[in-house]
């Protein structure tokens, strides 16, 4: 009766492994995205304001 239970878990985790890392690219691409962000915020509230450095 053990290796009934030990073959649905293999399954359960074949599935899952088979769906592939989809947290993790959505982890890094929500970290990617706020990178992005606080640089335009960074280039528009601070560089810009500035002018041209001569």
């Amino acid at each position: 009766m053990s290796s009934i239970s030990e073959q649905e878990e293999d399954l359960r985790v074949d599935d899952i492994v088979r769906r592939g890392p989809t947290g993790a690219f959505a982890v890094a691409g929500i970290a990617t995205a706020i990178v992005v962000a606080i640089y335009f915020i960074f280039y528009f509230a601070v560089y810009l304001p500035r002018g041209a450095v001569q």
